[in-house]
């Protein structure tokens, strides 16, 4: 007769084989063991080649063919069969504006390959994406998307070392680390807002605009449009735009933002020579627009716009021209890392990837 320890193990891979994969705090919950007790019958069945153990995870091994993987089962996807079970964490500021494409081409990634998405937002909080990650691995995150909320788009000294002490595979999403510091070794994928906002001045240069202004709203993206435009203002020999004005001591609401904008281009137009300028972003473009008229700027005659985001600028009454971040495909490509990283383990080195934005040319 087959001791306990060999039943429950028959019992375990006989389950595996019939749902591809577990997660192991429910197989424990389902065979009513400890997850202590189960840990150890998967050693066991791991060092014996009859499963696969992942992060909180165990799966079949596949039968092998002449070498080759067996074919998946009709409409049933290897990769979405491998990641069955897992579940992916999300830290993100906002699900809203920019974030919704985002958060929505990681659904869609982590779905279609079978396992699960948690989000937890921040709101912009201070210490609120450390506390959401906390929160995801409690519910049993095997995985994390981590979004921190750094002012300037990258860890600033001294800033956020504990995203790289997590006990799980983590990916930083629209996020950065300088070389050196400790997040700096994570996985990543960001946009590069400045090869972004420099494609944006390179279209405004070959229209023949030689003094062109930067109008940005203080985001973690304003730091890498500023480089990216300085780069390229440099690189065409183009003259300098009036410097933007410096920060006052007390931060401003928003209203007195808009208003300082709106100050600065008026004045770069009247006073300054510029011709063109890139705003961040196109929703406050938008609204900047009636206002120069209002003050005597033409727009595009005196004052051509390339907008930088592409949520709402083709809705224009004349329609923008302005540079989209692949936002879906970020959150997608930062998903198939980490579902790669948690299957596979540590064997591929890491990865820093950067999606190029798209330039749309419209009316103006």
């Amino acid at each position: 007769m087959r001791s306990r320890v060999d039943q429950r193990q028959a019992q375990v891979l006989a389950l595996v084989q019939v749902r591809g994969s577990l997660r192991v705090t429910d197989l424990a919950a389902e065979l009513g063991v400890s997850p202590v007790t189960l840990r150890r019958d998967i050693e066991a069945m791991a060092a014996r080649g009859e499963i696969r153990r992942l992060h909180g995870v165990i799966s079949r091994v596949e039968s092998r063919v002449e070498g080759r993987p067996a074919a998946a089962p009709a409409g049933r996807p290897a990769a979405a069969r491998r990641a069955e079970g897992l579940v992916v964490g999300m830290v993100a500021p906002t699900i809203e504006y920019y974030y919704a494409d985002v958060v929505r081409g990681a659904r869609e990634a982590v779905e279609a390959r079978g396992a699960r998405l948690t989000v937890g937002l921040t709101g912009y909080l201070p210490g609120e994406d450390r506390t959401q990650a906390d929160r995801l691995l409690s519910t049993g995150a095997d995985g994390l998307l981590l979004t921190p909320n750094w002012e300037s788009g990258s860890a600033a000294p001294g800033e956020g070392a504990w995203t790289a002490e997590l006990p799980v595979p983590t990916v930083l999403v629209e996020r950065s680390a300088p070389p050196g510091h400790p997040a700096a070794a994570l996985d990543r994928v960001t946009s590069d807002h400045a090869q972004g906002a420099a494609r944006a001045v390179q279209h405004l240069a070959g229209l023949g605009h030689r003094r062109i202004a930067l109008a940005s709203r203080e985001t973690p993206t304003t730091a890498r449009l500023r480089a990216g435009y300085e780069a390229a203002v440099g690189a065409l020999g183009l003259a300098p735009a009036p410097p933007w004005p410096p920060a006052g001591a007390a931060p401003l609401g928003a209203a007195d933002r808009f208003a300082r904008t709106l100050a600065y281009l008026c004045a770069a137009v009247t006073e300054g020579g510029v011709t063109a300028a890139l705003i961040h972003s196109d929703a406050d473009a938008i609204m900047l627009i009636p206002q120069l008229q209002a003050r005597g700027v033409r727009v595009p005659e005196d004052l051509a716009v390339v907008a930088y985001d592409d949520e709402v600028a083709g809705l224009a009454d004349v329609p923008l021209s302005a540079v989209a971040p692949a936002k879906r495909e970020v959150g997608a490509r930062a998903a198939e890392l980490l579902l790669d990283r948690l299957l596979h383990g540590d064997r591929s080195p890491g990865q820093h990837l950067e999606l190029l934005p798209r330039l749309t040319i419209r009316s103006r």
